[in-house]
């Protein structure tokens, strides 16, 4: 009865220690005799018992990795406090078992040199505008290195830069005087804005007054125009009347009366003003004569 019991113990211990079941996202690096054999898949795997052993495990996820803050000095020797992240993945077991004794701390350490190396190139403006090429920087300089412990690293990112109280205060002070420049800007282009349209207006409205006034001038030209044309028309109708009632039986004898009367009238009118000298012909007998004609015409008229 013990020896059964002994045997049962003795075969679980070898199925125990022969069967492995790897999560999935792991790999279990095998040491046979001390010596590398083999990495175990996700799965059921069998091992020789006593003779394989597990000696290392890793996760093949990607591990995000906070690097410790630094102090870091730029190329016009300012002071930052710089702080990141790192995220890696284990790519091969083998390597990231024997070629490194710890991958984390190396790829850290790496991490922070690289990163020391590549802000002391640039200056302190620039390292805030160029994060994007200070992550690819490190890590291309990681990932060379890294390979040989069997790590890829993804990509790096900073996650804040310090700069010194003096230089905040400064840069502080630069936003400000920035933003106010560009207010003053945007205020004296706004009162240009505003002269140009005045300016404009003024003379689309001086343009639309001269059109009015030319348009009214010439409304006016063509009125006296038409009021001349009128005019003359109304006097060629009635010269042409006049011609033809002279040309009637008795005109000329209306001509002639219409001609005494108006000698008449006028001899009247300036004999009638006090302040008028009075200029008499030297033949009176022409005006008597033209009176008397006159007088004649009138009497046969009413006759």
């Amino acid at each position: 009865m013990e020896i059964a019991l002994v045997i049962l113990l003795v075969v679980g211990i070898f199925i125990v220690r022969s069967i492995k079941v790897v999560p999935q996202q792991n790999a279990w690096v095998i040491e046979r005799l001390g010596k590398y054999h083999g990495s175990l898949t996700p799965g059921l795997n069998f091992l020789v018992p006593f003779i394989d052993r597990v000696a290392y495990k890793h996760s093949l996820k990607e591990i995000p990795l906070d690097v410790p803050s630094q102090v870091c000095i730029t190329r016009d020797n300012t002071q930052l406090q710089v702080d990141g992240i790192l995220y890696f993945q284990v790519t091969d077991p083998m390597r990231a078992s024997y070629g490194s004794s710890n991958y984390i701390v190396a790829v850290t350490q790496l991490a922070q040199t690289s990163l020391r190396s590549v802000i002391g190139k640039l200056e302190l403006d620039k390292t805030f505008e160029e994060r994007d090429i200070i992550n690819a920087q490190v890590v291309a300089a990681i990932d060379e290195a890294a390979l040989n412990w069997g790590v890829k690293v993804l990509r790096y990112e900073i996650k804040d830069l310090t700069p010194p109280k003096e230089i905040l205060h400064a840069m502080q002070s630069q936003i400000t005087a920035e933003r106010e420049k560009r207010a003053l800007i945007a205020a004296s282009e706004g009162r240009k804005q505003e002269q140009i349209n005045i300016a404009t207006g003024e003379r689309e409205a001086f343009i639309a007054r001269s059109e009015g006034e030319k348009q009214a001038a010439i409304n006016n030209a063509q009125g006296e125009a038409s009021a001349i044309t009128a005019v003359a028309e109304a006097n060629a109708k009635a010269i042409e009347v006049v011609a033809a009632a002279i040309r009637q039986p008795g005109g000329e004898q209306a001509v002639q009366l219409k001609v005494a009367e108006k000698a008449v009238e006028a001899y009247s009118r300036v004999a009638s003003d006090a302040t008028t000298t009075l200029i008499v012909p030297s033949n009176m007998t022409e005006v008597s004569t033209l009176i008397a004609s006159a007088m004649k015409m009138v009497q046969s008229s009413k006759a």
